[in-house]
């Protein structure tokens, strides 16, 4: 039995979130999603199609913008997200959440694959009938695409189904040649990234075709397996299944920022001290312990210097913030230049579930255990109250950011 998959992109998403709540019409509204007190250089998150349709695009600089009358709407990610989970649940009404593959805040792949008998309609009409659904109840325009794996069906909303009158594209396997092939810039495709278009035009190839024709075992030696799933792709070869969800091997947790200016390497402990508290905090929630912590620091660049990103492993696993920011501190001073900073990540690595905790035996094992006590009613004030609930003294000093932080998310107001 071919599949059907159908992708659902949710059209100008903020925007059309801030229109919907101001009972404006996005398609005659000059509205933008974006934080203005940031300053001109911030990043415009969201336009309504309205001003799509004038030519400006999604994402550009505030100071990009053409000189007009707009609205100014200041980013509310909790409201987005909200917003998302109620699509997520529209759609639920019509399959199980196994045949449901959240890709992004505002789009989704569905299998209808095994619905179209029950429901009497083709992929088709039940995606007619699920977008109109979303309108009706929320008020949001959509668009989709439906093909017979997602590649396809991903293919269709993107290269077709957003410039449609009808926002749908419904592309089958006989479209791969008349339509597929004669994508270019490779980086339109997607999964092609601009780094991976340019190794590939590097080699001579410069559309889907020219990939598509190529010598698979060429691909492979240059790209490894990467090569051999851009030669399957580029003959609209895609054998994912959805109901097939991805357990990785291993997994990690991380946080970074961009800082809001220069700072000096005297400050950074205070921020790494935070992002620390922060990344560990989720680490016990999951009642969790990690192996690795890594640690990513980007000079300004006003300095003629990268950087660097290292990692330790630790000698037995933990969930102690105390244990990892030492760590985080000993990689920091040993590979640290005296050069402005702009950016730091740091992540924790090799998460396992604990079986048993081995104790410090330099250390009174009451003493242990009375600091992992208070370490988890911390985190049940901070899990419920917020994570400014309760917060170090640094957190007043002019070098922390941790109360502005927290109010943000996705370093966007909530």
């Amino acid at each position: 039995m071919e599949s059907n998959i159908v992708v659902i992109d949710l059209k100008a998403f903020y925007a059309s979130v801030e229109c919907v709540d101001r009972h404006l019409d996005p398609f005659l509204t000059p509205l933008v999603v974006v934080d203005k007190s940031r300053g001109p250089a911030t990043i415009i998150l969201s336009v309504t199609p309205y001003l799509k349709k004038q030519g400006i695009p999604s994402r550009l600089r505030l100071f990009e913008l053409p000189k007009g009358e707009y609205i100014y709407a200041m980013p509310r990610m909790e409201r987005y997200l909200e917003v998302s989970a109620e699509v997520v649940s529209i759609v639920l009404h019509y399959v199980n959440e196994d045949d449901i593959h959240i890709y992004s805040i505002d789009e989704l792949f569905v299998d209808l694959t095994h619905y179209l008998k029950f429901y009497k309609k083709n992929s088709l009409d039940l995606t007619k009938q699920i977008m109109s659904d979303i309108k009706n109840k929320l008020g949001l325009t959509t668009c989709a695409g439906i093909g017979p794996n997602m590649l396809l069906a991903k293919c269709a909303l993107d290269l077709e189904a957003k410039t449609n009158p009808n926002n749908i594209a419904y592309w089958t396997y006989k479209d791969v040649e008349n339509k597929l092939y004669k994508v270019t810039p490779l980086s339109k495709m997607w999964g092609i990234s601009h780094n991976l278009e340019k190794k590939l035009n590097n080699l001579g190839l410069y559309s889907v075709a020219d990939i598509a024709n190529c010598s698979k075992d060429l691909l492979i030696s240059k790209l490894g397996v990467m090569g051999e799933q851009l030669f399957n792709n580029a003959r609209g070869i895609d054998n994912t299944n959805i109901r097939e969800k991805y357990i990785p091997k291993s997994n990690s947790l991380s946080v970074g920022q961009v800082l809001n200016r220069d700072y000096s390497m005297n400050e950074m402990p205070i921020i790494i001290r935070e992002m620390c508290d922060d990344l560990m905090l989720r680490v016990r929630l999951q009642r969790k312990f990690c192996q690795c912590v890594h640690l990513g620091i980007l000079y300004s660049k006003n300095v003629n210097a990268k950087g660097f990103y290292v990692q330790c492993k630790l000698q037995r696993g933990t969930d102690d913030e105390d244990i990892v920011y030492e760590v985080l501190m000993n990689l920091f001073n040993k590979n640290i230049q005296n050069n402005p900073i702009r950016q730091v990540s740091i992540s924790v690595s090799s998460i396992y579930n604990p079986t048993v905790e081995q104790l410090d035996i330099f250390i009174d094992p009451e003493v242990q255990q009375k600091k992992r006590s208070l370490q988890f009613t911390i985190d049940q004030i901070r899990n419920k109250f917020g994570q400014n609930a309760i917060l170090r003294t640094d957190a007043l000093s002019k070098s922390s950011n941790a109360i502005e932080r927290h109010k943000l998310i996705g370093g966007h107001h909530r």
